[in-house]
């Protein structure tokens, strides 16, 4: 479950991007858990997956990226198996003091990497209208809008994929 890191320099200093490990599972959770409390409140399916996001995500064929800033964790993203070659990008976190610095933008781009060398040819994704910025990430990254669909989230409003 290793991966390389990678770091960069930037606003927020040197940021550390690498796979998560089983120690990274609380930050995991605690980042998710604080947008989601914020925005919407937790639902069924986020307590499942992120309170057991090996056997959820990565005994499932995912993966989790991590950002770092100091050893602390300040960002995360998951790649989630939906069927051959497709993964759904999901549970995108940054800590809140470092939103708008590009750190998002980091993430994405090494989930999209990390999904392209696990074999990924389509990236899904289901968001809420609310996260205007998260939206604007995705689509400046090359997901686009799909019609509405069933999902396990009542928050769930908008729907995006990108081929790779």
């Amino acid at each position: 479950m290793g991966g390389e890191a990678m770091a960069e320099q930037g606003q927020v200093g040197v940021l550390e991007l690498r796979l998560f490990q089983p120690q990274d599972a609380k930050a995991f959770r605690d980042l998710n858990e604080a947008w989601i409390e914020k925005y919407f409140g937790m639902e069924e399916h986020d307590h499942e997956m992120l309170g057991d996001p090996v056997g959820y995500i990565l005994l499932q064929g995912g993966q989790i990226v991590m950002a770092f800033v100091d050893g602390m964790a300040v960002g995360c993203c998951a790649l989630i198996p939906v069927s051959a070659g497709v993964f759904e990008v999901a549970k995108m976190a940054v800590f809140e003091e470092l939103r708008g610095m590009g750190v998002g933008r980091r993430i994405l781009a090494k989930t999209i990497e990390t999904a392209r060398a696990m074999g990924a040819t389509k990236l899904t994704l289901a968001t809420n209208s609310k996260l205007a910025n998260a939206i604007h990430l995705y689509e400046a990254l090359g997901f686009k809008h799909l019609p509405p669909e069933p999902s396990p989230y009542s928050r769930a409003n908008v729907f995006m994929e990108t081929g790779l």
